[in-house]
């Protein structure tokens, strides 16, 4: 299902964004080395409470995942890349954690995942990866508005990561969003422009370039959801979630202060 908001509903969804938004800029600030993922997913489980939103993920059980998903945040890190599920470890110096978190307000969800190196030691490969998934998702955003089409997106995002060398899995993209979490269209992280959905005024999408160092190809963890590259390489992840208007494209998932 492809849905188009009305202007109250955006209105709704600019509230839901920065929610995720300062959530995950007070998770960063807090994930220092020795924190444990589990601590993680029990902050934000307690911000989401307090601010009357109810997570996409807890209950999550799509036929790509072992059952309910069980948390309220994904937490991956290293080698891991997407729906990396909490769990007993501690971070270390110099690990790339991966924070993805959606959650509904008022009937509206917002999705938005960043990465970051822990601690006091900075891998230039691993700033450089990260930096390109920005530099790709700003790509998709620039080229996003009314008129243009979900394969004008994934060719921005898809000649940012190619340029940068890195493989590009498609598998797994951006997607529509709204009253639900993942909506169509699917938007892959490489394609051709002037294809696809023609993009609407009231159309929320979730862009999430993400890639591994040195490969294309996923292997599951035995949790049944967490999705590592199979090589063991290192990985990031960027993700907004924007709102099609009538002049371009707004960003909904920005932070609107600094919380600790």
């Amino acid at each position: 299902m492809i849905e188009i908001l009305t202007p109250a509903q955006v209105d709704r969804a600019r509230a839901t964004g920065a929610l995720v938004a300062d959530i995950l800029q007070s998770l960063e600030q807090r994930s220092l080395v020795g924190t444990n993922l589990l601590d993680i997913d029990r902050w934000a489980r307690d911000m989401i409470v307090e601010a009357g939103a109810q997570s996409c993920y807890v209950d999550y059980a799509p036929s790509f995942g072992n059952g309910p998903f069980g948390h309220y945040i994904c937490t991956a890190v290293n080698d891991a890349v997407l729906h990396g599920m909490p769990h007993d470890y501690a971070l270390a110096d110099g690990d790339l954690l991966t924070l993805d978190l959606a959650v509904t307000l008022e009937g509206v969800a917002a999705d938005s995942a960043i990465s970051f190196l822990v601690g006091s030691s900075k891998p230039p490969q691993s700033i450089a990866m990260i930096r390109a998934t920005e530099q790709a998702l700003a790509a998709g955003i620039a080229v996003a508005g009314p008129g243009a089409r979900i394969g004008d997106i994934s060719h921005a995002i898809g000649s940012v990561l190619t340029e940068a060398g890195y493989p590009i899995n498609v598998e797994f993209g951006g997607h529509g969003i709204g009253s639900t979490m993942h909506q169509d269209p699917h938007v892959s992280n490489s394609g051709r422009p002037g294809r696809g959905y023609r993009l609407r005024p009231g159309l929320l999408l979730a862009l999430e370039p993400w890639v591994m160092a040195d490969t294309a190809e996923l292997i599951t963890d035995p949790d049944g959801w967490t999705l590592r590259s199979a090589t063991g390489a290192r990985t990031a992840h960027s993700e907004h979630t924007i709102a099609i208007t009538g002049d371009g494209a707004e960003i909904l998932t920005v932070p609107t202060r600094s919380i600790r």
